[in-house]
């Protein structure tokens, strides 16, 4: 049975991470994105079921006491977390997955699926990442100034991943990303289970005249 392979992409707010992902999903539309679940209030232009299950407190409290999440955090006093039943499904599907989530969630993660891949995405300077929370004008002056307080919390886990890539050019980024999933299909494991009868017919003997 092949099944997907299950990728982590985590970044401070302001990385890019969100719209690298875009990005690449536009490249490779087979792949799948979880769609996590908040108790955030929903943005602008946000659609529930798409960017994220939008769900009460009580909501997520009850879910976490069913034991339905792989993950869930606090962030920001906001509780994020990922559905079980959505990654064995996409996996079981064959397709590669996506989880857009914090370092929290990655070492939550890493436990139950111990052949995550794993992808950190930096700024190229602090200066630049407030730059872009600025410029994103979602969030006033306080909240900016507590998430590049926490960025630096953040960015120390880096060494935690298998990848990392520097955002200070987007095009070039988004290739670097590209790249680790198209290595990664590459393997000689996920090569045999896609190209099984292909590699069946190559080692076969050629017939004696």
């Amino acid at each position: 049975m092949l099944l997907g392979q299950l990728f982590i992409i985590s970044a401070p707010s302001g990385a890019g991470k969100t719209s690298l992902i875009k990005a690449l999903r536009a490249q490779m539309p087979d792949l799948g994105l979880s769609v996590s679940h908040t108790t955030r209030p929903m943005r602008t232009g946000e659609i529930d079921g798409q960017h994220y299950h939008f769900v009460s407190v009580a909501q997520f409290e009850a879910l976490v006491a069913a034991d339905a999440f792989v993950e869930h955090a606090r962030v920001f006093d906001n509780y994020y977390g990922t559905s079980k039943a959505a990654i064995d499904d996409v996996l079981a599907q064959g397709r590669d997955l996506i989880l857009e989530i914090d370092w929290q969630g990655a070492a939550q993660v890493r436990r139950l699926f111990p052949d995550v891949l794993s992808i950190f995405i930096l700024p190229p300077s602090l200066d630049d990442l407030a730059v872009r929370l600025a410029t994103r004008a979602q969030d006033n002056a306080h909240v900016i100034a507590r998430r590049l307080a926490e960025a630096t919390r953040e960015m120390q886990e880096y060494p935690h991943y298998d990848y990392l890539i520097i955002n200070d050019d987007f095009s070039r980024a988004l290739s670097q990303l590209r790249c680790v999933f198209e290595s990664e299909r590459l393997r000689t494991p996920r090569q045999v289970q896609i190209e099984s009868f292909r590699l069946e017919n190559l080692l076969i003997a050629p017939k004696k005249p």
